[in-house]
């Protein structure tokens, strides 16, 4: 028998997060603002990404990477598409974002990585205890990524992620700040606030709460019951939570479901990471009815681990996330928002500039990302690598970059545009303090 107790002994953990207080001051400004995260599980190969077009920055690409068809990864320099004065072009796949670049709302962050302070090579090579741990492990960067704080030595690690201690500092509204299209993730968790992970286009509800609530049993029932006196602050602390998951659960459900207005821009775009994408401009459409005024979103594409067959696979997974990308920021651009969101890539780490066996690379470190939105200027930011097998930013001889900007400076600058305050960013990022330059300036 369904009691009252026994309801809200189980009440849904998905408003649990806003139920607890802030720990900080609110995030700036009263305005709209979204943050999307796509990550490249498996360490993206960002050497075939982001590429020089200069005659002697092609030749060094092609001289290290081999030649293509005799287990070699160089792309022919035709087949590229140039960022206009940027002095680099995109992996071909990846042609429709150059659009954006060309409306200039696309960076592009060179070498950029895991660190605890800035790190030389000589100091790297002396075994010096701020290296970054466990460098090359998926887990580990993963996670250092993702919390945005990298851990030499024996440091301990932080149990949140920087988009939850973001979530943290501000009141949820009818649902999370933090939402997960692609499962759980260290990025989502704070120390108050709790990440929800919703899917893509099947609606979202409470177990047994599918379908129209007015016409559920399922949902008079609980409705009746909430609304019995408590015996004590316990169960009346629970029945709000649970009052607040349904609420949340209501606003999803018709969020999810709906066919949204921007779900043309996706037609024929059938991969995962597209219908993530999608799932995350119904839920920017519907935001009003969210309560948001602030969103973080998560979505991933796996498969980028290529110690093998690269040239196909990373054809193949670009093939998906190039389109996949420029049909959100498209989708923001209809909804009147492209503003407001942000959208940026991240990653493992990058990979090895010389090929391993198979066609493949190995894990290395300082990789090239995007950031994407209408409220980026576009360019190229920091120092693209020299691209020579043991040269001075090589901290091996297979080519594996020494990240000239951390993970901590680039977050760091999304963070501030998203409203964090300056007060407020050492603790978001606690190494920050470390690096003399907070902000990257890709918004002006």
């Amino acid at each position: 028998m369904l009691t009252r107790r026994h309801l809200l002994s189980h009440a849904a953990a998905l408003a649990g997060a806003s139920a607890l207080p802030s720990l900080a001051a609110p995030l700036a400004g009263g305005d709209y603002r979204a943050l999307v995260c796509v990550f490249l599980y498996g360490g993206n190969d960002g050497n075939n990404m982001v590429i020089p077009i200069d005659a002697s920055g092609y030749a060094a690409y092609a001289r290290a990477r081999g030649t293509a068809g005799a287990g070699g990864l160089t792309l022919p320099q035709s087949s590229l598409a140039p960022l206009n004065g940027g002095g680099v072009g995109l992996h071909p796949a990846l042609t429709p974002l150059a659009d954006v670049w060309n409306q200039g709302h696309l960076a592009v962050q060179a070498n950029v990585g895991p660190l605890v302070k800035p790190l030389t090579k000589a100091e790297f090579n002396a075994a010096n205890a701020l290296v970054p741990s466990n460098l090359f492990s998926h887990d580990d960067q993963q996670n250092q990524w993702q919390r945005g704080q990298s851990f030499g030595g024996n440091a301990a690690t932080s149990p949140t992620g920087w988009g939850g201690r973001i979530a943290d500092l501000q009141p949820a509204g009818v649902v999370p700040m933090a939402l997960s299209v692609s499962g759980n993730n260290v990025f989502m968790n704070g120390m108050a606030a709790q990440g929800l992970a919703v899917g893509t286009g099947n609606g979202f509800a409470i177990r047994g709460f599918g379908g129209n609530p007015s016409t559920n049993p399922l949902y008079a029932l609980y409705q009746s019951l909430l609304q019995q006196p408590y015996a004590n602050a316990e169960e009346h602390a629970a029945a709000s939570v649970l009052k607040q998951a349904i609420s949340a659960s209501n606003a999803l459900n018709t969020a999810l479901t709906s066919g949204g207005s921007v779900a043309g821009l996706f037609n024929g775009l059938n991969s995962g990471i597209a219908q993530q994408l999608l799932t995350v401009a119904k839920m920017i459409e519907a935001r009003a009815s969210l309560g948001a005024t602030r969103q973080l979103f998560f979505v991933s594409m796996g498969g980028f681990d290529t110690h093998n067959d690269q040239l196909n696979q990373q054809n193949q997974l670009f093939s998906d996330l190039g389109p996949a990308l420029k049909a959100f920021y498209d989708a923001t651009q209809q909804l009147g928002v492209a503003q407001a969101v942000t959208t940026f890539t991240a990653s493992d780490f990058a990979r090895t500039l010389q090929p391993a066996s198979g066609g493949g690379t190995d894990h290395a470190w300082g990789n090239h990302h995007f950031v994407l939105g209408g409220a980026v200027k576009g360019g190229l930011y920091g120092r693209m690598p020299q691209l020579v097998l043991g040269g001075p930013d090589d901290m091996s001889e297979e080519g594996r970059w020494l990240p000239t900007t951390s993970v901590d400076q680039m977050s760091a600058t999304l963070a501030s545009w998203f409203g964090v305050g300056a007060a407020d960013l050492n603790t978001v990022f606690p190494h920050l303090s470390n690096f003399a330059v907070k902000n990257l300036r890709y918004f002006g």
